[in-house]
């Protein structure tokens, strides 16, 4: 008996095949990812080192691929790496970690002209050091604690360490003494201890934001010339330094050390009663926030605008032996 077969069905499964296939690959083809640049101040910044790790679990899962440019904290080097970006016309977005915010302002104009979404990380683009909020039209978020107002916050730590103490003497410890980011937060300091003239600073010094080699250095200098003091504040990779130093010479709790960043060494130190406090940061919660705020504007053309990544932070983000139990460090310090 001859069986005759039908080539119908056999032309249908072929032609849904090929349909299928051509749906995938038109998706393998079409699919869209993006090209985000990350402008860093400095790579080797163990806080901003936190920030890109949170940066980088969003983007991942929003088929986004950064390139991170570090700057080494020299303004010019950021300025050039920065008009190099916009000319390659590689890239939709740029995440920006300014190292001197208003000298930049020109070329992030350039970059919004030509379609490029920016979004502002941890350090203000724009003269007025108070606000979080974006200082150049376009900008489709800026993620930052106010620098000024982390001043304040330190400011007000040095006041309670101070309380009862007629002639106390504080230590200063700047980051990189003369950009924006330290002027704002001595500013800030000064502008509460100076309601109170029992407090005096007596020496300043320069840790950097690298470790605590620096602090190391500015509180070997400080104690040439002053054997004794009361209080000493700074970032707390510079406190951290002056813990060491002021171990090594038997002061360890004759210094009340209060830091600037809310770092796994801090809040261990001020649970301890090594130090005396520390101002909190959310370097994790920045990038995520940042990145966020990037897949918003790049997919959906949504802007955040100013995002205060410590308005939600218990007690003001003021840390002390009382309240460190509430708190949990996002970086390593």
């Amino acid at each position: 008996m001859n069986v005759k077969y039908s080539k119908k069905p056999v032309g249908l499964i072929a032609s849904m095949f090929l349909a299928i296939l051509f749906t995938f690959s038109s998706n393998a083809v079409f699919a869209k990812s993006y090209e985000v640049a990350y402008l860093s101040a400095s790579s080797a910044n163990t806080w901003l080192g936190a920030s890109v790790k949170e940066m980088q679990s969003v983007a991942d899962n929003n088929d986004i691929n950064i390139t991170e440019f570090d700057a080494q904290f020299d303004p010019a080097k950021q300025t050039s790496q920065l008009q190099d970006i916009i000319a390659s016309g590689k890239y939709q977005g740029i995440v920006v970690c300014a190292i001197y915010g208003v000298g930049l302002i020109p070329d992030i104009e350039d970059a919004i002209a030509a379609g490029i979404e920016i979004v502002v990380l941890n350090q203000i683009v724009g003269p007025d050091l108070t606000t979080s909020d974006p200082q150049v039209d376009g900008i489709a978020a800026s993620v930052l604690a106010s620098p000024y107002r982390s001043g304040q916050r330190h400011g007000e730590l040095t006041v309670q360490a101070c309380e009862g103490d007629d002639n106390c003497e504080v230590v200063f410890i700047y980051g990189i003494k003369g950009i924006p980011l330290d002027d704002a937060i001595r500013q800030g300091f000064d502008d509460v201890i100076s309601q109170h003239p029992s407090i005096k600073v007596i020496a300043e010094g320069e840790g950097k934001y690298l470790g605590p080699d620096g602090g190391i250095a500015a509180t070997q200098d400080i104690l040439v010339m002053n054997s004794s003091f009361d209080v000493m504040v700074g970032a707390d990779q510079s406190i951290q330094g002056a813990a060491i130093v002021l171990a090594d010479e038997g002061m360890t709790g004759q210094v009340k050390l209060i830091g600037l960043g809310g770092s796994a060494p801090a809040l261990k130190g001020i649970a301890d009663g090594s130090w005396f406090g520390g101002v909190f940061g959310a370097p994790g919660t920045e990038g995520r926030y940042a990145m966020e705020a990037m897949v918003d504007a790049l997919k959906n053309g949504i802007d955040q605008g100013g995002i205060d990544p410590l308005a939600t932070a218990p007690d003001d983000g003021l840390i002390t032996s009382g309240n460190v139990h509430k708190f949990s460090a996002e970086w390593d310090g």
